[in-house]
């Protein structure tokens, strides 16, 4: 989960606002928005360049966070300083690998370019607890429907394990429905006679994938148990309809180890981020996390600095292994075939499929055998992500994958 995802903050008076009779029209212009710093900072046992990611509260009417550009960023403990380097806009890598040591209390240090300081408690690593198995099951939920959902098990030895927060990596093999070997091209010479040409393809664009992170919430609280286990606890469901299954799927589920205070933090921005309120569903209000500012206690600081044990585990399934001999899902498009005018009616002007080869809108189908006054190109073509894989990912396999 990134918390960017949830980074459309406003301070105003939320409960204000949801409480009020009032049904006059609302503006939701916010000139006066307070600029708050957000931060999301997780670093974990994986030995690696950590990151730390900055930005700014923004408004409603806003497309695009305003991101936090140089800072001064480290992370202190009594093992030394790491520092911090924007490699790109308001994201900060450690200029070396580490990882969280047990029993170290690590702080993480910020001064933007303003000269404000930004400092958090002390925080050390929680315990390592291991996923002991990942499972994909067909199943159909009451408000979902039917679909796929992958379920998690752990064991925790040391019984000191009780909060736990789960993201995901998803990764999924995409075919192109109505991919051909041959690409339509524009004949540059001579000049200015719409002349087009079929050339073999270059590149590989039929077989591509694709991943995606998580950017929900989803976090464990198994304190009031019997037994330290985490037993069947979902952390993705995708519904049979989703084009992500539609062959070849794998997802790599990550399980962080939290203290209290950071369980707490991220249920309540989980809270605030699923209330059913206009208001609050994209804008949680002010919470205090555990980092504050050096130079005034009244002003609002948004993240948390979380030090977790991290453990993956990575599962691959087949659509077909759980929907043998049943229709695949519906492609992220519909890819209705059409045939663009290589000729416009106007002397000395070209159709529309010259323009819509060059900016790589569409790919070639077939020839137009048939053509009528609705489709009287001489060229059948759909849509670039209907023959062109790499519009929706890459052409070569993660190195992770298997068949």
């Amino acid at each position: 989960m990134k918390l960017l995802k949830l980074h459309r903050i406003l301070f105003f008076n939320l409960l204000v606002l949801m409480l009020s009779s009032c049904v006059d029209e609302i503006d939701f212009n916010t000139e006066n928005l307070e600029s708050a710093l957000v931060i999301e900072a997780t670093i974990t046992n994986e030995l690696r360049q950590q990151e730390v990611l900055l930005s700014r509260t923004y408004a409603f009417e806003s497309e695009v966070p305003a991101h936090e550009s140089n800072a001064i960023v480290t992370i202190d403990s009594n093992l030394g300083s790491v520092m911090f380097n924007e490699v790109s806009p308001g994201r900060y890598v450690s200029d070396s690998q580490f990882r969280a040591q047990p029993n170290i209390a690590y702080v993480l240090r910020i001064q933007t370019i303003d000269g404000k300081l930004y400092q958090s408690n002390e925080v050390q690593l929680t315990p390592e607890i291991e996923i002991d198995r990942l499972t994909a099951v067909r199943e159909t939920l009451t408000n979902s429907g039917e679909g796929m959902s992958i379920y998690l098990d752990s064991f925790d030895t040391t019984e000191d394990g009780n909060y736990f927060r789960y993201e995901y990596e998803e990764t999924f093999k995409i075919i192109a429905p109505k991919w051909s070997s041959l690409d339509l091209v524009v004949v540059e010479e001579p000049q200015f006679d719409c002349e087009v040409a079929l050339e073999v393809k270059q590149q590989e664009e039929r077989v591509c994938f694709r991943t995606e992170n998580s950017n929900t919430i989803n976090v464990l609280n198994i304190s009031g148990l019997s037994e330290n286990s985490v037993l069947r606890h979902r952390v993705r469901y995708i519904n049979r309809d989703d084009y992500r299954i539609s062959h070849r799927y794998s997802i790599l589920v990550k399980q962080y180890v939290q203290s209290l205070e950071a369980y707490t933090y991220y249920q309540t921005l989980n809270d605030f981020s699923e209330s059913e309120s206009v208001f609050s569903s994209n804008q949680p209000g002010f919470f205090a996390g555990n980092i504050s500012s050096v130079n005034n206690s009244e002003e609002k600081v948004v993240g948390f600095f979380d030090v977790s044990s991290v453990n993956t585990k990575r599962l691959f399934f087949n659509y077909e292994d759980f929907f043998p001999n049943e229709g695949l899902p519906p492609y992220i498009n519909r890819c209705f075939e059409f045939a663009p005018r290589q000729f416009s009616q106007a002397p000395g002007v070209c159709g529309s499929l010259l323009n819509e080869i060059t900016r790589n809108d569409v790919k070639y189908v077939s020839l137009n055998l048939n053509p009528n006054p609705a489709i009287p190109g001489p060229y059948l073509v759909v849509v670039r992500e209907c023959g062109d894989c790499t519009a929706l990912g890459e052409n070569v396999p993660p190195s992770f994958w298997v068949e």
